[in-house]
């Protein structure tokens, strides 16, 4: 059962948040990021760690955040075998009671805000599409926990002082709060869902039946996105409204004959409209 509280003006406000945070093998990122999670200014959620397959040097990490007593932590895991987010993302969804999910990647430190934000701008039927900053590797190695627990890692000009490129892609990190209601307006960026920072309710995740198994690393998390468009579902961007910062590392499992079949897959779901995955957390007989 789901609950939900009335915020401001009647709108709904989920109950039960919690962060949905995919990993594999990354344990001095995951680190970082988990840190990032114990300085919330919401503090009241659940961290859910999708764990595609990794070692017991990743559980042994998570045992020692859990011993802190800061997060409430819950280790979904199951045995490595290739590329199989979506399947972990999916065991996530069904063995959650959270109400609402929010779902990143265990190499994005969020803000301070990060939870807040997703809670105070949840709506029910839309999903929310947040924004991220890709570090370079120098940056991503230099940043330590007392930046992170101090947030210095989120002034522009401390990324920048640490070799981060000053481009346009820091005005995400503007504490102005109507340069960042402006920008989320005019970006020609669209409102997708997008795996390091978006949210929705998990019953309309279940509605959809969650991520669809037979895509792999490329554009998976796209594909859920356009099913929730075709199930109704609207999307508000919020890419400069709260930001994690991403932090580099080598992507091996990037392959254009992946690309090539996940793109079919998206084309099939634009073309019929399909919301439901017949290869999602419930199984179809052909699936």
């Amino acid at each position: 059962m789901f609950y939900l509280n009335k915020g401001r003006a009647g709108s709904m406000s989920p109950e039960r948040i919690g962060v949905v945070i995919t990993t594999y093998n990354s344990p001095l990122w995951l680190s970082k990021v988990l840190t990032g999670y114990e300085n919330q200014s919401q503090p009241d959620f659940r961290v859910i760690i999708a764990d595609d397959g990794s070692t017991d040097e990743t559980r042994a990490l998570i045992d020692q955040f859990r011993e802190r007593s800061i997060l409430r932590i819950d280790h979904v895991w199951h045995e490595d075998d290739g590329f199989r987010k979506c399947q972990i993302l999916n065991k996530a969804i069904r063995e959650t009671d959270c109400d609402y999910l929010i779902f990143t990647d265990g190499d994005c430190i969020p803000e301070p805000d990060f939870i807040a934000t997703h809670q105070r701008l949840a709506e029910p039927g839309v999903f929310l599409s947040g924004g991220y900053i890709k570090l370079t590797m120098p940056v991503s190695e230099a940043i330590t926990d007392d930046d992170i627990r101090n947030s210095v890692i989120f002034d522009p000009q401390w990324l920048v002082s640490k070799g981060q490129p000053k481009n346009h892609k820091l005005w995400k990190l503007s504490s102005s709060s109507l340069k960042k209601t402006v920008l989320n307006a005019v970006t020609p960026a669209a409102a997708s869902w997008n795996g390091m920072n978006s949210s929705t309710w998990t019953k309309d995740l279940i509605a959809v039946n969650g991520f669809n198994e037979d895509m792999q690393y490329g554009g998976l998390d796209r594909e859920l996105g356009e099913r929730l468009w075709n199930f109704g579902h609207k999307s508000r961007q919020i890419r400069y409204s709260t930001v994690c910062l991403h932090l580099d590392h080598a992507r091996g499992y990037s392959k254009p004959e992946i690309w090539a079949k996940n793109r079919a897959i998206r084309k099939a779901v634009k073309d019929n409209r399909t919301f439901w995955a017949e290869n999602g957390i419930e199984k179809s007989p052909t699936a």
